[in-house]
């Protein structure tokens, strides 16, 4: 248990109730609706036998179940959640009330398109905001998540160079040692071989390292800028130029955005593709297992010029496009060259809406003010740990750090036998979220 934190000996909701307690009211079917349906019947074949083993509660009993469950968690609501500084501090409850409001929670994916125009422009809205923030020319809102993201745009390298008819060689993807662990699992479920380089003294990727392992196999290149240490890559366009003279393509992870969101275009570095999390960097929950959304951004280029074939008819999903004609939105399906499908629909809209409502609240100089604070934070943070007895700064002390720093607790644990994971439980004991340990795997004892 966290410091102060509420106990409760709360049953599980299936040891509650009694039978024939009730917690809603099922509305009687009108008139109409039976004129229209008829008598609607379960069909025999599909009945169940005898009813199913759900708890028969109250509308009060169900209210202090979970009540006495949040009361004994701790989340963003609480305090400080330190979960990889890269993630949400905070969720605006106005993003909540824009995401729950019937006008939009209530909407059906298979409407028709005329009847769903102002959630259409939203979305709309939102890509073009989105491909903006990055740098890019097309955006596609269909990805779940964040790792779902990454696996998207990996499969959009692999449909480039299938499409190019070189897949046959393009069979290695190029990851720095100090990505996100998703990163190469994301690479080998889309069939690469992952071939990782090593960062130098300054957190940099070591660009000997890189031109060694680039040949004519490499298909791409996934990277974080900022870095998990929250550094900004010095050498990214060079490193863009290096890809690309083998027609390599170059993966932009989005998880650490905060870090240069309004001062930073990926798509201006050399960047071909881009994924954003936006329960990291626009103001939807982040953790508990979702729902996130991975929207995809990428920086226009020839795929088949003599097809007229360009990188964005790979995309995958519905996309929102605008007919200046009709003056209506409308969905967009996937062309023959495009991935196809990766989940239903339009993509986890409920997130999306949270983002929508996020940047259409700040607008571009409130984003640059984020990650004016994010930034000041953690090099205020970092000045004050710096130089403390038991701890240690790897990879560029005496660079200038973005969104997050990593410290390490190596020489605690060298000295005295205390770890970062005894660290994390001391501040959990004193009432503090503990940060991220051990992550990034380059920094023993780590702390981030």
């Amino acid at each position: 248990m966290v410091y102060r934190q509420a106990k409760w000996d709360e049953p599980l909701i299936y040891e509650l109730g009694a039978p024939g307690r009730i917690g809603f009211l099922v509305p009687e079917v009108e008139e109409e609706v039976k004129k229209e349906v008829g008598e609607l019947k379960v069909p025999e074949k599909i009945k169940r036998s005898e009813p199913p083993a759900l708890p028969e509660i109250s509308e009060v009993e169900i209210v202090r179940h979970f009540v006495n469950l949040s009361q004994m968690a701790y989340g963003v609501d609480n305090g400080p959640v330190p979960l990889g500084s890269c993630t949400m501090k905070y969720n605006p409850k106005i993003a909540f009330e824009v995401a729950n409001d019937p006008r939009v929670a209530y909407l059906h994916p298979l409407q028709d398109e005329k009847t769903v125009q102002g959630l259409l422009e939203i979305l709309y809205l939102l890509q073009k905001w989105l491909a903006n923030v990055v740098g890019m020319d097309a955006c596609t809102l269909h990805p779940a998540a964040g790792a779902h993201g990454e696996l998207t745009g990996v499969l959009l390298i692999r449909k480039y160079h299938e499409l190019k008819g070189q897949l046959d060689k393009k069979t290695e993807i190029i990851i720095p040692d100090s990505a996100h662990g998703t990163n190469p699992a994301s690479a080998a479920m889309a069939g690469f071989r992952v071939i990782t380089v090593r960062s130098d003294a300054d957190g940099n990727v070591d660009m000997e390292a890189l031109k060694a392992a680039v040949s004519e196999k490499t298909a791409g290149l996934m990277l974080t800028n900022p870095s998990t240490l929250g550094l900004f890559e010095e050498h990214i366009l060079e490193i863009a130029e290096i890809l690309h003279e083998v027609d390599a393509l170059l993966y932009y992870d989005g998880a650490n955005l905060n870090g240069i969101m309004g001062y930073a275009r990926p798509g201006d570095m050399g960047f071909d593709i881009a994924h954003i999390n936006i329960h990291k960097t626009f103001g939807s929950p982040h953790g508990g297992g979702g729902p996130g959304a991975g929207p995809i951004c990428i920086k226009e280029r020839d795929v088949l010029p003599e097809k007229g074939v360009k990188l964005s008819d790979l995309l995958p999903g519905f996309i929102v496009e605008y007919d200046e004609k009709t003056g209506r939105y409308y969905l967009k399906h996937p062309g023959p060259y495009s991935i196809g499908m990766l989940k239903a629909f339009f993509g986890n809209v409920g997130p999306l809406l949270w983002g929508f409502t996020y940047i259409l609240g700040l607008g571009p100089q409130g984003l640059k003010e984020v990650t004016e604070q994010a930034v000041l934070n953690t090099n205020y943070f970092t000045k004050l740990l710096k130089g403390t007895k038991g701890y240690d700064l790897p990879y560029g002390p005496e660079r200038f750090r973005k969104h997050e720093v990593v410290f390490s607790a190596e020489p605690m644990a060298h000295d005295v036998g205390v770890t970062a994971e005894d660290v994390a439980k001391g501040l959990l004991d004193a009432g503090f979220y503990a940060p991220t340990i051990y992550f990034p795997l380059i920094v023993h004892e780590a702390l981030m």
